[in-house]
């Protein structure tokens, strides 16, 4: 159906996009940690930025999991 259709392009297009905004939050908080850490002090590592994948990583897999479900509810639905 369409509507099935629909959703596995939808939730498809959301993992991509949380991929995207992963990378450039964890590239923004890295910088900036490693330029705190080394200018003003801070007492976190770097590396910290990190964790920030968990989070995401945790929603990319669930709409990749909601894409597998819709696909194959569309295959069944045909």
């Amino acid at each position: 159906m369409r509507k099935y259709r629909r959703l596995v392009y939808l939730f498809a297009a959301l993992a991509v996009l949380l991929s995207n905004v992963m990378c450039a939050a964890v590239a923004y908080n890295y910088s900036t940690l490693h330029w705190c850490g080394q200018y003003r002090g801070c007492s976190a590592p770097a590396n910290t930025a990190f964790l920030l994948c968990v989070p995401y990583g945790a929603g990319i897999l669930i709409c990749v999991i909601l894409v597998s479900f819709f696909s194959k509810k569309r295959q069944t639905s045909l």
